[in-house]
């Protein structure tokens, strides 16, 4: 559910109160999503579905959920696929957060835990290939409304005929994602910094990063 799509929402939310126990009901069937920065562990049951958070992303990173997510309907959540979470200064989103679904405690990006990527198909990684702009060209086509938008797009651009790094380059928390030699081969590693934001998710065209929400490193990896 975009902004603009919000506000529609609002209205049948309104109109729809009553009933809306035993439609949600119909629907439910528990997923995992990728909340906001700041997200406690609580967050379905704080979230007030106020939309703030949304309004005040600058990089239209954050939406609502829809009618077929049942019990979660009009929770914050952010789709990687779409754009990643670019751990603005100041977490806008969470000082927007009146309910404390989204912790005000949260002062710098190592107080983030959103998740923590993996690496789904390595034999589908480009870091050995090189990338044509063919294969960015969804990536390209997107609008650019501020500077670090634009600068995303020019991150893609300048990797084009060169043997992909997307992940790495575009990566905004310092060593959360490199490369390992093994066999000659560059290969992806996921440190113990990666917080889950899911920008590699994001530029990662061939599909082969995933973000999974909620878990650790150690969750995943082990010590």
């Amino acid at each position: 559910m975009n902004r603009r799509e919000f506000g529609i929402f609002s209205l049948i939310a309104i109109g729809g109160a009553i009933g809306g126990g035993m439609v949600i009901n119909k629907f439910y069937e528990p997923k995992s999503h990728l909340r906001p920065p700041g997200s406690v562990e609580n967050f379905e049951s704080l979230c007030i579905k106020c939309g703030q958070c949304v309004q005040v992303c600058p990089y239209h990173s954050i939406n609502l959920l829809g009618f077929d997510d049942g019990i979660n309907l009009a929770t914050a959540y952010i789709d990687p696929n779409k754009r990643g979470c670019y751990l603005c200064d100041l977490f806008p989103c969470i000082l927007a957060c009146p309910s404390g679904a989204l912790d005000h405690n949260t002062n710098s990006i190592k107080d983030i835990k959103m998740g923590v990527a993996i690496i789904k198909d390595i034999d589908r990684c480009y870091a050995n290939k090189k990338i044509s702009k063919s294969d960015v060209s969804s990536l390209l086509e997107r609008k650019t409304y501020n500077q670090r938008e634009y600068d995303a797009k020019q991150i893609i651009e300048d990797n084009i005929d060169k043997t992909c790094s997307l992940c790495v380059s575009s990566c905004l928390v310092d060593n959360a994602i490199n490369f390992i030699k093994i066999n000659d081969k560059n290969i992806v590693n996921i440190s113990p910094n990666c917080v889950g934001c899911g920008v590699c998710q994001e530029v990662c065209f061939a599909n082969v990063i995933e973000i999974l929400p909620n878990k650790s490193y150690k969750d995943i990896y082990g010590d």
